[in-house]
């Protein structure tokens, strides 16, 4: 099994453990999480560490505000499960269960670059991405947070070299070019909480068309 050297950084850990985090970033840590074994001890016990503060305010009434808030977080249509078990091939559980299906729907975005949106809300977007070897993605920056999970594939860019089960955190502060590895196509999870922001026009022109 590769190793997975790129984590989830704590605030997301904690973020999803609480339920917090909204459905496309929740895709991608759930599916992380199942191929990280690192990420999902650190994930363990913040859920833990959530029921200890839980047992401290037994005893407590709480509001009906407070009540609300809490049964409105166990909706069972907003959660995804991060032990979901993966099928056949490379798609983790909770990928397989977005798809609704047990291979993505692509459809091209050019140079061989292709898309299969698994969800869309107020609060972001989570899509899958086919990189031939070599392909590399338009330069961009963000206009928000990127999460991006490796399913197969490599691919590198200005900070360093994503593998299996890597995940990058970009935001704003990034500006770079993801180039696909030369050893397989790579196919990534990717989930974004605003537009990504290209600087040639070409992509800027289709971007609406494409919905990234």
């Amino acid at each position: 099994m590769t190793e997975i050297t790129h984590h989830l950084p704590d605030w997301l850990v904690r973020s999803y453990a609480t339920g917090s985090l909204g459905h496309a970033f929740s895709l991608v840590v759930a599916a992380h999480v199942s191929q990280c074994d690192e990420c999902r001890a650190r994930l363990e016990a913040e859920e833990l560490a959530g029921g200890l503060v839980l047992d401290d305010l037994k005893g407590m009434a709480p509001s009906d505000d407070l009540r609300r808030r809490v049964f409105d977080g166990l909706d069972d249509d907003d959660v995804i499960v991060a032990d979901q078990p993966a099928r056949a091939g490379i798609y983790p559980g909770a990928v397989v269960e977005a798809m609704g299906a047990d291979s993505p729907r692509w459809r091209a975005l050019g140079g061989g670059i292709k898309q299969a949106i698994l969800s869309e809300d107020k609060e972001g977007s989570a899509r899958l991405l086919y990189i031939p070897p070599g392909m590399a993605v338009p330069d961009h920056t963000h206009g928000g947070l990127e999460l991006t999970l490796v399913l197969q594939g490599s691919f590198s860019d200005e900070t360093g070299r994503f593998g299996v089960g890597d995940v990058e955190v970009a935001d704003d502060d990034l500006d770079h070019t993801p180039i696909a590895g030369m050893e397989d196509v790579c196919i990534c999870l990717a989930a974004t909480d605003a537009p990504l922001k290209f600087k040639g026009l070409l992509p800027r022109l289709l971007q609406p068309i494409f919905r990234i």
